[in-house]
């Protein structure tokens, strides 16, 4: 064997080794099944691509370069870079690989704005008309949705939730820190019209299942995987001849939320923002409305309008 297929042998080796103690300590550290899931994906990804990533020299700075100067949207760019980063960071910190160079240097995330999309109120009447409350998988569906526009609760959060996190009496949900994006828990109260359609999910639970079967399960009891909802707002979307994803529900929430005078830190809180960057983003689309709402109402301009067609009305006025 030669020293090159050595080299890459030890690489193969190498990256696996330490993707497999990575993934142990990531779950350990109470790291999510989805998240967890997301580093696995997306690691195994760049190996396979660059399989002598791993190997002594410049091997790994040079095959990370080459991956992030790939032509790729900024959103995939950034996801990309945070799943590696943690990976290579830990590896320097367990000693997989050498402290110094940092193989990152000088890279850094993308700016990017993201997808954030409103959706109508003729559309979210429509929307909430098509779950055929008959059977529980349209009774569930009618309740998520209105959960989801009620709150701004993460979709993987209201999935998660179980029985005991709901508290009808109190008209609130409370997301659990292991389920959470943030990893900080947090409570959100709900209308008395999301307490019903819930209250009506909870009668048409089959006995057997426990306080543990999620709330938004299937029909047959198992979860109800991200997956799995998507696949239902796809399937309403099409008959609606619109397309929505489950964050837009989401997003919805905020920008209506803001809409009808709700208090921005509040809005932070309930959304589960660490910061108030990601919450800057609804103000900015909101402003966008008061600007529209403005050259509609604004007195000045009615006055001048009113003054133009007036002028204008007199110069094409004959004289007698």
């Amino acid at each position: 064997m030669s020293g090159i297929e050595e080299a890459k042998n030890g690489a193969q080796a190498g990256w696996e080794e330490a993707f497999r103690y990575f993934i142990i300590f990531k779950t350990a550290e109470g790291r999510s099944p989805r998240t967890v899931s997301d580093y696995g994906k997306h690691i195994r990804f760049f190996f396979k691509k660059y399989p002598d990533a791993f190997a002594q020299g410049p091997a790994l700075r040079q095959s990370l370069l080459a991956y992030f100067s790939e032509p790729v949207k900024p959103a995939t760019y950034n996801i990309r870079f945070t799943n590696l980063k943690v990976f290579f960071d830990w590896c320097r910190a367990e000693g997989y690989l050498p402290e110094n160079p940092n193989p990152f240097r000088g890279l850094k995330k993308k700016k990017a704005e993201g997808r954030i999309v409103r959706i109508g109120p003729d559309v979210l009447t429509a929307l909430l008309k098509l779950p055929n409350r008959e059977y529980f998988s349209g009774t569930r569906d009618y309740a998520l949705i209105l959960l989801s526009l009620d709150t701004g609760i993460r979709p993987s959060e209201a999935l998660a939730l179980t029985t005991d996190d709901v508290n009808l009496k109190a008209y609130e949900v409370y997301i659990r820190a292991e389920s959470a994006k943030t990893r900080v828990s947090r409570t959100l109260p709900f209308s008395n019209t999301t307490a019903a359609a819930i209250a009506d999910l909870m009668r048409v639970r089959h006995p057997l299942w426990n306080s543990g079967t999620p709330v938004f399960c299937a029909a047959t009891g198992n979860p109800f995987g991200l997956r799995d909802w998507e696949d239902r707002i796809c399937m309403y979307s099409k008959i609606l001849g619109t397309k929505i994803r489950p964050y837009d529900l989401r997003h919805t929430f905020a920008l209506m939320y803001l809409k009808r005078g709700g208090n921005t830190f509040a809005l932070q809180r309930t959304m589960g923002h660490t910061d108030l960057s990601m919450t800057r983003r609804y103000i900015a689309l909101n402003d966008d409305d008061l600007r529209e709402e403005h050259r509609k109402a604004s007195p000045v301009e009615g006055i001048f309008k009113k003054r133009i067609t007036v002028l204008k009305v007199a110069k094409i006025k004959k004289p007698e």
